[in-house]
């Protein structure tokens, strides 16, 4: 057999565009929360804000959408690694039902924290959440924790249906008809909770 040619290396992102980079998306973020919605910026009103060309904006994230998709990302990337590697109740230490509640619980204040940001990424997805790259991520993961619970005959819709209970065009429903964001978290727990208790062991 031939030889295997080596990888090319990894080429490290300059200093500069690591700086362009976090100065867009801190741009972007402080306009879009003054607005209260991403599509009332501009990729003009962002290049401004950050003091960069427009066209790094488009080279670097396409769109507006690149972009409300780049700060999901970095505001999720610490829940990300507590379900894959955190100490309990979110890490794998802890039993299936505590993650269930706690990762619901975690999306629900991260929805809260960043309401326009998240409702611009769920409708991005042609309108529909379950479109998105995150919703994919974190549907699997509660669908797998469902199963451990309750057996896997069921885990798929049931994982839907409780995200269906943390988003974002439902926490604006429900905020702006005077629903206190601890009422949201308790209604939520109390539904996993109902969920996780319904089914048999596996």
């Amino acid at each position: 057999m031939p030889p295997v040619p080596p990888e090319p290396p990894v080429r490290k992102e300059r200093a500069d565009a690591v700086r362009n980079r976090e100065a867009v998306l801190a741009a972007a973020a402080r306009l879009f929360e003054e607005r209260g919605d991403p599509g009332r910026v501009s990729m003009d009103d962002i290049a401004a804000e950050a003091g960069v060309g427009k066209g790094t904006l488009f080279r670097r994230f396409g769109d507006r959408v690149g972009l409300v998709k780049a700060l999901v990302e970095q505001r999720t990337e610490a829940l990300r690694g507590a379900v894959a590697e955190g100490p309990p109740p979110l890490g794998p230490g802890a039993p299936a039902e505590e993650r269930v509640l706690a990762l619901l619980d975690a999306l629900l204040r991260l929805k809260l924290e960043s309401r326009p940001l998240m409702l611009a990424l769920e409708n991005a997805g042609s309108g529909s959440p379950y479109r998105n790259e995150g919703y994919a991520l974190w549907h699997g993961q509660l669908a797998a924790l469902l199963a451990e619970v309750r057996g896997e005959r069921d885990a798929e819709f049931l994982a839907h249906a409780l995200l269906a209970a943390v988003r974002s065009d439902l926490i604006e429903h429900v905020s702006a008809g005077g629903a206190a964001p601890e009422r949201m978290r308790d209604g939520v727990a109390a539904l996993a909770r109902a969920v996780l208790a319904s089914g048999e062991a596996p």
